[in-house]
């Protein structure tokens, strides 16, 4: 029973995506901030930029034992806010709107040159002098 019960998958959900019925009731070129945030509570993220736009985000994935975890459903609904502070619009993204993205895996180059290990080891010998410039304690 013990090994059967590592062979189950975890389903996870994580955020929150607010009801069709709670977005209809947003006006757009009526409802600012204050009033979104009343209907549909805190926004899980804000544009970095500006913060005119507000992230609602739902993500439910599956793992199975020590493999990657498998992305079942994402949703996200972003409202965008107008100059005004007003309701400007309001889009939905699925999962298969996003987009996979590769991480560079290059280093940045540093001035001078890399150290061998017997020279990190053996490098700083005598060069640890007291600030008088005496050798002494």
């Amino acid at each position: 029973m013990i090994a059967l019960s590592g062979c189950t998958p975890t389903v996870e959900v994580r955020g929150y995506v607010p009801d069709d019925e709670l977005i209809g009731a947003i006006t757009e070129g009526v409802d600012g901030p204050f009033e979104v945030e009343d209907k549909l509570g805190s926004p899980l993220s804000v544009a970095t930029f500006g913060g005119k736009t507000w992230y609602y985000i739902s993500r439910r994935t599956e793992s199975l034992a020590f493999f990657e975890e498998e992305v079942l459903d994402q949703q996200v609904v972003a409202i965008a806010f107008d100059d005004a502070g007003l309701v400007k619009n309001i889009r939905r993204y699925g999962v298969e709107d996003g987009q996979i993205i590769d991480i560079a895996d290059s280093r940045t180059p540093t001035r001078g040159r890399e150290l061998g290990f017997l020279e990190q080891i053996f490098g700083n010998i005598g060069r640890f002098n007291s600030p008088s410039g005496g050798g002494g304690y």
